[in-house]
Protein backbone atom coordinates (compact mmCIF):
# COMPACT_ATOMS: atom_id res chain seq x y z
CA UNK A 1 0.00 0.00 0.00
CA UNK A 2 1.23 3.52 -0.85
CA UNK A 3 3.08 5.50 1.84
CA UNK A 4 2.78 9.18 1.00
CA UNK A 5 4.62 12.07 2.63
CA UNK A 6 2.18 14.93 3.12
CA UNK A 7 2.81 18.65 3.64
CA UNK A 8 0.18 21.41 3.58
CA UNK A 9 0.17 25.14 4.35
CA UNK A 10 -2.57 27.27 5.92
CA UNK A 11 -2.18 31.07 5.88
CA UNK A 12 -3.35 33.15 8.85
CA UNK A 13 -3.83 36.89 9.23
CA UNK A 14 -5.40 37.46 12.65
CA UNK A 15 -5.23 36.45 16.28
CA UNK A 16 -3.45 33.14 16.94
CA UNK A 17 -5.11 32.21 20.23
CA UNK A 18 -7.32 29.37 18.94
CA UNK A 19 -4.45 27.89 16.92
CA UNK A 20 -2.16 28.05 19.94
CA UNK A 21 -4.75 26.38 22.19
CA UNK A 22 -5.06 23.52 19.68
CA UNK A 23 -1.36 23.05 18.94
CA UNK A 24 -0.10 23.45 22.50
CA UNK A 25 -3.02 21.48 24.04
CA UNK A 26 -3.84 24.15 26.62
CA UNK A 27 -7.50 23.13 26.97
CA UNK A 28 -8.84 20.27 29.09
CA UNK A 29 -11.30 19.18 26.39
CA UNK A 30 -11.60 19.61 22.62
CA UNK A 31 -15.28 19.27 21.74
CA UNK A 32 -14.60 20.47 18.17
CA UNK A 33 -12.14 17.63 17.60
CA UNK A 34 -13.29 14.31 19.11
CA UNK A 35 -10.24 12.56 17.59
CA UNK A 36 -7.96 14.03 20.26
CA UNK A 37 -7.25 11.51 23.02
CA UNK A 38 -6.18 13.79 25.88
CA UNK A 39 -4.86 10.81 27.83
CA UNK A 40 -2.17 10.47 25.15
CA UNK A 41 -1.34 14.20 24.99
CA UNK A 42 1.55 13.62 27.42
CA UNK A 43 3.33 11.83 24.55
CA UNK A 44 3.28 14.91 22.30
CA UNK A 45 6.65 16.63 22.00
CA UNK A 46 8.29 19.74 20.58
CA UNK A 47 11.15 19.86 18.13
CA UNK A 48 11.02 23.65 18.38
CA UNK A 49 9.30 25.01 21.48
CA UNK A 50 7.79 28.52 21.63
CA UNK A 51 9.20 30.74 24.38
CA UNK A 52 6.17 33.05 24.57
CA UNK A 53 2.60 33.30 23.25
CA UNK A 54 2.10 32.77 19.51
CA UNK A 55 0.93 36.39 19.14
CA UNK A 56 4.09 37.70 20.80
CA UNK A 57 6.28 35.30 18.80
CA UNK A 58 4.75 36.66 15.56
CA UNK A 59 4.77 40.34 16.60
CA UNK A 60 8.37 40.22 17.88
CA UNK A 61 9.66 38.69 14.64
CA UNK A 62 7.79 41.17 12.46
CA UNK A 63 8.96 44.13 14.57
CA UNK A 64 12.57 42.90 14.73
CA UNK A 65 12.68 42.61 10.93
CA UNK A 66 11.07 46.06 10.51
CA UNK A 67 8.38 44.63 8.24
CA UNK A 68 5.64 46.85 6.88
CA UNK A 69 2.20 45.31 7.41
CA UNK A 70 -1.35 45.84 6.22
CA UNK A 71 -4.66 44.76 7.76
CA UNK A 72 -4.86 41.87 5.31
CA UNK A 73 -1.22 40.77 5.62
CA UNK A 74 -0.59 37.07 6.17
CA UNK A 75 1.26 37.16 9.49
CA UNK A 76 1.98 33.49 10.07
CA UNK A 77 1.64 30.14 8.30
CA UNK A 78 0.66 26.84 9.89
CA UNK A 79 2.35 23.90 8.19
CA UNK A 80 1.10 20.40 8.82
CA UNK A 81 3.35 17.48 7.91
CA UNK A 82 2.43 13.82 8.18
CA UNK A 83 2.41 10.60 6.17
CA UNK A 84 -0.04 7.87 5.27
CA UNK A 85 -1.10 5.96 8.44
CA UNK A 86 0.50 2.77 7.09
CA UNK A 87 3.90 4.51 7.12
CA UNK A 88 3.86 4.88 10.91
CA UNK A 89 2.78 1.29 11.62
CA UNK A 90 5.57 -0.62 13.34
CA UNK A 91 7.82 2.46 13.54
CA UNK A 92 9.68 2.95 16.81
CA UNK A 93 9.52 6.19 18.82
CA UNK A 94 12.98 7.09 17.54
CA UNK A 95 12.01 6.44 13.89
CA UNK A 96 8.92 8.65 14.21
CA UNK A 97 10.99 11.42 15.78
CA UNK A 98 13.53 11.09 12.95
CA UNK A 99 10.75 11.54 10.36
CA UNK A 100 9.58 14.79 11.92
CA UNK A 101 13.09 16.09 12.59
CA UNK A 102 13.91 15.49 8.91
CA UNK A 103 10.81 17.46 7.91
CA UNK A 104 11.74 20.36 10.22
CA UNK A 105 15.24 20.36 8.74
CA UNK A 106 13.68 20.76 5.27
CA UNK A 107 11.50 23.71 6.34
CA UNK A 108 14.40 25.35 8.20
CA UNK A 109 16.49 25.35 5.02
CA UNK A 110 13.64 26.65 2.86
CA UNK A 111 12.26 29.46 5.04
CA UNK A 112 14.98 30.15 7.60
CA UNK A 113 15.18 28.63 11.08
CA UNK A 114 14.67 32.03 12.79
CA UNK A 115 11.21 32.36 11.18
CA UNK A 116 9.96 29.17 12.87
CA UNK A 117 8.64 29.61 16.41
CA UNK A 118 6.98 26.25 17.08
CA UNK A 119 7.16 22.71 15.75
CA UNK A 120 5.05 20.36 17.84
CA UNK A 121 4.38 16.68 17.15
CA UNK A 122 0.92 15.36 18.01
CA UNK A 123 0.73 11.68 18.92
CA UNK A 124 -2.69 11.97 20.57
CA UNK A 125 -4.67 11.79 17.32
CA UNK A 126 -5.21 8.89 14.92
CA UNK A 127 -2.22 9.68 12.67
CA UNK A 128 0.98 11.25 14.03
CA UNK A 129 1.64 14.70 12.55
CA UNK A 130 3.57 17.88 13.20
CA UNK A 131 2.36 21.48 13.24
CA UNK A 132 5.15 23.88 12.33
CA UNK A 133 4.25 27.58 12.46
CA UNK A 134 6.40 30.34 10.97
CA UNK A 135 6.38 34.00 9.99
CA UNK A 136 6.80 34.46 6.20
CA UNK A 137 9.65 36.99 6.38
CA UNK A 138 11.93 37.17 3.34
CA UNK A 139 15.72 37.43 3.48
CA UNK A 140 15.48 41.16 2.72
CA UNK A 141 13.11 41.74 5.65
CA UNK A 142 9.67 41.80 4.02
CA UNK A 143 6.55 40.08 5.29
CA UNK A 144 5.43 38.23 2.17
CA UNK A 145 3.65 34.88 2.12
CA UNK A 146 3.48 35.24 -1.65
CA UNK A 147 7.26 35.34 -1.98
CA UNK A 148 7.84 32.54 0.52
CA UNK A 149 5.08 30.11 -0.51
CA UNK A 150 4.46 31.28 -4.07
CA UNK A 151 1.76 30.46 -6.59
CA UNK A 152 0.32 27.11 -7.71
CA UNK A 153 3.36 26.18 -9.82
CA UNK A 154 5.72 27.03 -6.97
CA UNK A 155 3.67 24.90 -4.59
CA UNK A 156 4.25 21.93 -6.91
CA UNK A 157 7.99 22.68 -6.67
CA UNK A 158 7.68 22.81 -2.87
CA UNK A 159 6.11 19.33 -2.87
CA UNK A 160 8.75 17.98 -5.26
CA UNK A 161 11.59 19.34 -3.10
CA UNK A 162 9.94 18.03 0.07
CA UNK A 163 9.63 14.55 -1.40
CA UNK A 164 13.27 14.55 -2.60
CA UNK A 165 14.43 15.58 0.87
CA UNK A 166 12.34 13.01 2.75
CA UNK A 167 12.99 10.05 0.43
CA UNK A 168 16.72 10.18 1.19
CA UNK A 169 16.03 9.10 4.77
CA UNK A 170 12.84 7.14 4.07
CA UNK A 171 13.10 5.30 0.72
CA UNK A 172 9.59 3.81 1.01
CA UNK A 173 7.94 7.25 0.96
CA UNK A 174 6.10 8.17 -2.26
CA UNK A 175 5.29 11.56 -3.79
CA UNK A 176 1.59 12.35 -3.26
CA UNK A 177 -0.49 13.59 -6.18
CA UNK A 178 -0.70 17.37 -5.97
CA UNK A 179 -3.99 19.26 -6.12
CA UNK A 180 -2.32 21.57 -8.62
CA UNK A 181 -1.90 18.62 -10.98
CA UNK A 182 -5.29 17.07 -10.41
CA UNK A 183 -7.02 20.46 -10.58
CA UNK A 184 -8.78 19.60 -7.31
CA UNK A 185 -8.66 21.76 -4.19
CA UNK A 186 -7.78 20.16 -0.89
CA UNK A 187 -10.77 20.23 1.45
CA UNK A 188 -9.58 20.80 5.04
CA UNK A 189 -10.13 18.04 7.60
CA UNK A 190 -12.10 20.44 9.83
CA UNK A 191 -14.88 20.58 7.19
CA UNK A 192 -15.33 16.80 7.33
CA UNK A 193 -15.32 16.92 11.13
CA UNK A 194 -17.94 19.68 10.99
CA UNK A 195 -20.18 17.42 8.90
CA UNK A 196 -19.85 14.60 11.45
CA UNK A 197 -20.65 16.92 14.36
CA UNK A 198 -23.69 18.45 12.60
CA UNK A 199 -25.01 15.02 11.62
CA UNK A 200 -24.72 13.91 15.25
CA UNK A 201 -26.60 17.04 16.39
CA UNK A 202 -29.31 16.51 13.76
CA UNK A 203 -29.86 12.94 15.01
CA UNK A 204 -30.27 14.11 18.61
CA UNK A 205 -32.69 16.88 17.56
CA UNK A 206 -34.74 14.42 15.50
CA UNK A 207 -34.89 11.94 18.40
CA UNK A 208 -36.01 14.73 20.76
CA UNK A 209 -38.71 15.87 18.33
CA UNK A 210 -39.96 12.30 17.99
CA UNK A 211 -40.18 11.94 21.78
CA UNK A 212 -42.58 14.90 22.22
CA UNK A 213 -45.95 13.96 23.67
CA UNK A 214 -48.79 15.96 25.34
CA UNK A 215 -47.18 15.56 28.78
CA UNK A 216 -43.64 16.71 28.01
CA UNK A 217 -44.36 19.02 25.03
CA UNK A 218 -43.25 22.25 26.71
CA UNK A 219 -39.99 20.93 28.10
CA UNK A 220 -38.99 19.00 24.98
CA UNK A 221 -39.81 21.93 22.71
CA UNK A 222 -37.52 24.17 24.77
CA UNK A 223 -34.77 21.54 24.46
CA UNK A 224 -35.18 21.46 20.67
CA UNK A 225 -35.06 25.28 20.42
CA UNK A 226 -31.92 25.37 22.57
CA UNK A 227 -30.22 22.77 20.34
CA UNK A 228 -31.30 24.56 17.15
CA UNK A 229 -29.83 27.82 18.44
CA UNK A 230 -26.44 26.06 18.35
CA UNK A 231 -27.12 24.00 15.23
CA UNK A 232 -28.19 26.75 12.80
CA UNK A 233 -25.08 29.01 13.08
CA UNK A 234 -22.82 25.96 12.63
CA UNK A 235 -24.94 24.78 9.69
CA UNK A 236 -24.67 28.19 8.01
CA UNK A 237 -20.89 28.13 8.41
CA UNK A 238 -20.74 24.56 7.05
CA UNK A 239 -22.89 25.53 4.06
CA UNK A 240 -20.48 28.38 3.27
CA UNK A 241 -17.53 25.95 3.40
CA UNK A 242 -19.24 23.38 1.17
CA UNK A 243 -20.09 26.04 -1.43
CA UNK A 244 -16.39 26.97 -1.61
CA UNK A 245 -15.70 23.44 -2.86
CA UNK A 246 -18.82 23.08 -5.02
CA UNK A 247 -16.90 22.35 -8.24
CA UNK A 248 -14.84 19.63 -6.56
CA UNK A 249 -17.90 18.00 -5.00
CA UNK A 250 -19.92 18.13 -8.22
CA UNK A 251 -17.11 16.47 -10.14
CA UNK A 252 -16.63 13.83 -7.45
CA UNK A 253 -20.33 12.96 -7.46
CA UNK A 254 -19.99 12.22 -11.18
CA UNK A 255 -16.87 10.14 -10.56
CA UNK A 256 -18.21 8.27 -7.52
CA UNK A 257 -19.16 5.03 -9.28
CA UNK A 258 -15.89 4.90 -11.21
CA UNK A 259 -13.91 5.56 -8.03
CA UNK A 260 -15.70 2.75 -6.22
CA UNK A 261 -14.78 0.38 -9.05
CA UNK A 262 -11.16 1.47 -8.84
CA UNK A 263 -11.16 0.84 -5.11
CA UNK A 264 -12.57 -2.67 -5.65
CA UNK A 265 -9.82 -3.32 -8.16
CA UNK A 266 -7.25 -2.41 -5.53
CA UNK A 267 -6.27 0.91 -7.06
CA UNK A 268 -5.79 3.07 -3.97
CA UNK A 269 -3.94 6.12 -5.28
CA UNK A 270 -6.15 9.10 -4.51
CA UNK A 271 -9.31 6.97 -4.38
CA UNK A 272 -9.84 6.96 -0.62
CA UNK A 273 -9.53 10.74 -0.32
CA UNK A 274 -11.77 11.32 -3.33
CA UNK A 275 -14.50 9.06 -1.96
CA UNK A 276 -14.29 10.83 1.38
CA UNK A 277 -14.78 14.18 -0.36
CA UNK A 278 -17.71 12.77 -2.30
CA UNK A 279 -19.32 11.72 1.00
CA UNK A 280 -19.07 15.32 2.19
CA UNK A 281 -21.61 16.38 -0.44
CA UNK A 282 -23.86 13.49 0.55
CA UNK A 283 -23.67 14.53 4.23
CA UNK A 284 -24.50 18.11 3.25
CA UNK A 285 -27.54 17.00 1.22
CA UNK A 286 -28.78 14.92 4.17
CA UNK A 287 -28.39 17.88 6.53
CA UNK A 288 -30.31 20.11 4.13
CA UNK A 289 -33.11 17.55 4.03
CA UNK A 290 -33.13 17.51 7.83
CA UNK A 291 -33.51 21.31 7.96
CA UNK A 292 -36.29 21.19 5.35
CA UNK A 293 -38.11 18.50 7.36
CA UNK A 294 -38.26 20.60 10.55
CA UNK A 295 -41.75 21.94 11.38
CA UNK A 296 -42.07 25.51 10.09
CA UNK A 297 -43.30 26.67 13.50
CA UNK A 298 -40.15 25.32 15.19
CA UNK A 299 -37.87 26.95 12.59
CA UNK A 300 -39.57 30.34 13.03
CA UNK A 301 -39.37 30.13 16.82
CA UNK A 302 -35.68 29.20 16.61
CA UNK A 303 -35.03 32.23 14.36
CA UNK A 304 -36.86 34.55 16.76
CA UNK A 305 -34.94 33.10 19.71
CA UNK A 306 -31.61 33.65 17.92
CA UNK A 307 -32.49 37.25 17.09
CA UNK A 308 -33.43 37.88 20.73
CA UNK A 309 -29.97 36.68 21.84
CA UNK A 310 -28.00 38.70 19.27
CA UNK A 311 -26.14 41.69 20.79
CA UNK A 312 -27.54 45.12 19.96
CA UNK A 313 -25.53 47.19 17.52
Amino acid sequence: MAQYAIMRFAKHKGYAGALEAHHERTKAKYASNPNINTERSKYNFHIIKPTKSYKKEVDDRINAAGCRTRKDSVRYIDTIITASPIFFKGKSKEERRKFFETAVEFLSRKIGRKNIFTAVVHLDEKTPHIHLVFTPITKDGRLSAKDIIGNRDQLVKWQDDFFKHMVREFPDIERGESASRTGRKHIPTRVFKQAVKLTRQATIITDTLNSINPINAGKKKDEVLSMLNKFFPSMENFETQVKKYKRENTQLEKEKAALAEKAKAGEQRGVKEALKQSKLQSDYNNLKRFVDSLPEEIKQQAKQSRRAHLPER
